[in-house]
């Protein structure tokens, strides 16, 4: 299926598959090849994400590692204001991506920095990021996730990730919450199925097999495996040892219709979209 989104104006095509670099300004983002503090080390990233045949540059200011301690708002935005302006000047006309599940953040990004995407690893608000539920605060407010009224405030695309285990639960919900979403105006909504979030090994694997499912809600799919646990306790390594590994996991999501790759490590990844997606 041939999937688009508005992106600042312009129709981005995501009938080939694209490359999502991560940035992280964090110091324990889990693989610490990602963390760039710097504004050298910033510049460097985002020039290699590019360079290397990536589309998009999602940067992150709060590491949803397990166990890593909470990040406060003004931490998090005062992160992402020193990197996004060294990302905005190095490449100013990237597709920059967000990653934060807090409202006032992703507005901050939007209305300051233009960012094009805002990436939601909290599925809406559902869960905290460091373990800490959010469920009372979304009752008190009718349900209604408050950071999918900001992105329909913003008008800009969302990435929906989920935090079920399996892929009948997480079709379910996402049905719900992608008309809930649509409801308030939300037009461009890109779903990710959360490896690594909720899900125990064997669950992260089982959805693997069954993630063309997914193909079920006519939505863009993003799927982020790079280096992640699921890898490197399987074979017994860590992060460091993980890249083969990921490429693999790469080639299956991309066979089974992913139409976004969100990687520590383009170069590989743009490389094997090339190969997969080769037409002979």
């Amino acid at each position: 299926m041939q999937y688009t989104i508005n992106v600042g104006g312009h129709l981005m095509d995501l009938g080939t598959p694209q490359v999502m670099g991560i940035l992280n300004v964090t110091p324990d983002s889990f693989y610490a090849g990602s963390r760039k503090q710097t504004e050298c080390e910033i510049a460097e990233r985002a020039n290699q994400i590019i360079g290397e045949g990536g589309t998009m540059i999602d940067v992150g200011a709060f590491s949803t590692r397990p166990g890593a301690p909470e990040v406060s708002e003004e931490e998090e935005m005062a992160r992402l204001r020193f990197g996004l302006e060294i990302v905005r000047r190095e490449q100013p006309n990237a597709v920059v991506s967000v990653d934060t599940f807090r409202p006032k953040v992703a507005q901050m990004a939007v209305e300051e920095y233009g960012v094009d995407i805002i990436n939601d690893v909290s599925e809406g608000g559902l869960t905290g990021v460091v373990d800490r539920p959010l469920e009372d605060e979304l009752q008190a407010k009718g349900g209604i996730p408050p950071i999918f009224a900001m992105v329909a405030k913003l008008g800009v695309p969302y990435i929906l990730m989920s935090v079920k285990p399996t892929v009948e639960e997480m079709i379910v919900a996402f049905s719900h919450e992608v008309q809930q979403l649509r409801d308030l105006g939300v037009k461009d909504i890109i779903l990710d199925p959360g490896f690594g979030f909720g899900k125990t090994l064997d669950q992260n694997y089982k959805l693997m097999a069954n993630l063309n499912k997914l193909k079920a809600l006519e939505l863009p799919l993003l799927v982020g495996v790079s280096r992640k646990s699921m890898i490197f306790k399987l074979l017994d390594t860590d992060p460091m040892g993980a890249l083969n590994g990921t490429t693999v996991l790469h080639t299956l999501s991309l066979l089974q219709g992913a139409s976004i790759l969100r990687v520590h490590d383009v170069k590989e990844a743009v490389e094997t979209v090339k190969i997969v997606n080769y037409k002979c």
